[in-house]
């Protein structure tokens, strides 16, 4: 098969790199790709979001499968868009990609079939939302209603950060038209827990859980980020809870979709609250998650061609998923001043000294005279696979130290924090 992945982050990287396992696989392209993609696929000078562009290549190329891996392309049709033209797509079409791009649909979902979440709000009218929140029971969550990076969520635990956020995520320009309308919801508590899953519609394959860690420093501190390292298993999930979040959460979600007439092929992302009083969905994400995907893909055992196949062809109830009884840790390396303002360019030193089962997923990298340098806030996630977590832990931070570039900057408690 030639394949071409859509995408150039660390979640992309992996995703080329489980692909590359495959005998199936003749020819991988990645668009645009990064220094990492590079050592496995073909770059190809198109950005994520250029639908046309991408149409045009994979009918030239002959390209047999686009794996869509990003939000951004997803919530724009890029699916839809390939599929018009005969050119099969992995990932949902844009009216199911709105799980993701839609907190207010997302919720009214979840509301309308009884899937357990957050209690909240809608606002489209700045004055509505700040007079809610001078009598609403602080904490609460306030979230811009489209797509933003994974930092369009805040918990303000005063009235003050409360308007303030109103205020940027509605009449400030950080997240444009994505900001313009909020969810507030009620503040949950308890571990949170990333379960991604297959599914073709109708049957739901749930992958290895992870913890995801988003704040920028040690202890849960500082702004949230797009990910600054991850675990899997993020947690010992008992028989019993398994089948309350298959029961409640999981074939409810996928079945909800099929119903509403926006059947989800794909992988869905479920981010999860295991609250006092059972577990509750945070967040949907339409996409394997990103350093997720870098901490479940090396433990899974099954080829991901005959996966995704099963997927497009609706029959994934006819296939068992292996994967190892392993754990994997990923730890992200970002530039000094990520999420905020950072700089680019500095070459990045130790790549070729990574001991075995230990890995560096590239995220903002590129190659400039033959040498790999910081292309992005988070640039590599370093990810250890070992027979338990601690083991898996201990050897992404050996990994680390092998590793440098100006001003790098990561959390030393990923997989550790509560």
């Amino acid at each position: 098969m030639r394949i071409l992945i859509i995408g150039g982050g660390g979640r992309e990287h992996a995703i080329a790199w489980k692909l590359a396992q495959s005998s199936r696989v003749k020819q991988l392209y990645c668009a645009p790709g990064n220094a990492g993609t590079a050592l496995l696929a073909e770059s190809v000078p198109i950005q994520a979001t250029d639908i046309e562009s991408v149409k045009r290549f994979a009918v030239q190329e002959k390209i047999d499968l686009v794996f869509v891996a990003p939000d951004d392309p997803l919530a724009m049709g890029m699916v839809d868009e390939l599929n018009s033209i005969g050119i099969l797509a992995f990932g949902p079409v844009r009216q199911a990609a709105r799980i993701e791009s839609s907190k207010h649909y997302a919720k009214d979902l979840m509301s309308r079939y009884n899937i357990p979440t957050a209690d909240y709000r809608v606002f489209n009218r700045v004055e509505d939302a700040l007079a809610y929140c001078q009598e609403a029971t602080l904490p609460v969550v306030i979230k811009a209603d489209g797509l933003a990076l994974g930092k369009g969520v805040v918990i303000a635990e005063d009235r003050e950060t409360a308007r303030d956020t109103i205020l940027e995520f509605m009449c400030g320009d950080r997240f444009g038209v994505a900001g313009h309308t909020v969810v507030i919801e009620s503040f949950l508590t308890g571990p949170e827990l990333t379960v991604l899953a297959f599914t073709d519609g109708k049957t739901v394959s749930p992958m290895l859980t992870a913890r995801d860690h988003k704040q920028v420093f040690d202890g849960n501190k500082g702004p949230n980020t797009g990910g600054m390292g991850a675990v899997s298993p993020g947690a010992d999930i008992s028989d019993d809870l398994w089948h309350e979040m298959s029961r409640t959460i999981f074939q409810p979600t996928v079945d909800a979709m099929r119903q509403e007439g926006n059947p989800f092929k794909g992988v869905l992302y479920f981010g999860l609250m295991l609250t006092p009083d059972g577990p509750k969905v945070i967040e949907y994400n339409a996409r394997f998650g990103d350093p997720e995907a870098q901490v479940v893909l090396p433990l899974l055992k099954t080829d991901l061609v005959t996966i995704i196949e099963a997927i497009l062809q609706e029959r994934l109830s006819e296939l068992t998923i292996e994967w190892q009884q392993a754990s994997s840790c990923c730890v992200v390396l970002a530039s000094g001043g990520y999420p905020g303002t950072y700089q680019t360019g500095y070459p990045i030193e130790g790549l070729e000294n990574l001991p075995q089962d230990c890995y560096a997923f590239h995220a903002g990298t590129r190659l400039e005279n033959g040498v790999c340098v910081t292309g992005g806030g988070r640039v590599l996630g370093v990810t250890a696979t070992a027979p338990t977590r601690e083991e898996a832990i201990d050897r992404a931070y050996e990994a680390v130290q092998q590793i440098h570039f100006e001003g790098m900057h990561f959390r030393k408690d990923i997989g550790r924090a509560k």
